[in-house]
């Protein structure tokens, strides 16, 4: 009696054991965040996520008169749009730390004025669809991290604009990066903290929204 009573709890012991060992045994495994594509600072990027914004280019894209030179161009932009979420996360980061913020009204300024240069709100969203590969839904967004960045340049008296003050939001950007266990889904990359880059991508964190060092790049060509 005694004894059945033993290897019952016995059993019951082995088996409260191997449930809790499950969970510690399914964290060693490669994928330590199913589903996503990258989790920053607990902020998780999911796929699905990543491939919405993906297919959204893709579909605009596909529309333009110049699909296939514009998507022949942009191969690699699952892994850039990645990097530029990963960014904007980075941004809004460094942006609490230098105490900025950008307002709804500055960046419909900021669209405004780059509509008119454009020669008008649909010759924007061309130019920003085949120069930068940025869907229209996501324009206002990019607006607010490069009004971001320069707020941020400003607050830390950072000249972007020459090569040492690239350098210089470089670094700022990889010193916030570092605080923000920046962790990558090996299928999509590996994330460098020094350079606060996904992969090799090595875009500058103030891009030209305006198109002209396009324009003037192709005129030398």
């Amino acid at each position: 009696m005694h004894s059945h009573r033993r290897r019952s709890a016995l059993t019951v012991s082995a088996a409260a054991a191997i449930v809790v060992a499950v969970p510690l045994l399914s964290a060693c495994g490669n994928d330590a965040h199913p589903g996503a594509a990258a989790v920053v600072k607990g902020d998780r990027i999911s796929v699905a996520e990543l491939q919405s914004r993906v297919g959204a280019v893709r579909d605009a894209q596909r529309a333009a008169p110049q699909s296939e030179q514009m998507i022949k161009s942009s191969g690699q932009l699952t892994r850039a749009t990645l990097d530029g979420m990963i960014r904007d996360l980075i941004v809004s980061k460094a942006a609490e730390e230098s105490s900025v913020s950008v307002s709804r009204r500055e960046v419909q300024e900021m669209r405004g004025a780059l509509a008119r240069q454009a020669g008008g709100e649909k010759q924007m969203k061309a130019m920003l669809l085949q120069q930068q590969a940025i869907a229209p839904g996501e324009i206002n967004d990019r607006i607010r991290m490069q009004l971001a960045v320069e707020k941020i340049a400003k607050a830390e008296g950072i000249d972007p604009q020459s090569p040492q003050g690239s350098a210089q939001l470089n670094e700022r950007f990889a010193k916030t990066s570092k605080t923000m266990a920046v962790d990558v889904n090996p299928r999509f990359g590996k994330w460098d903290t020094k350079k606060a880059t996904l992969a090799n991508a090595e875009d500058p964190w103030l891009r030209d929204l305006s198109g002209k060092q396009a324009e003037q790049a192709q005129q030398q060509m």
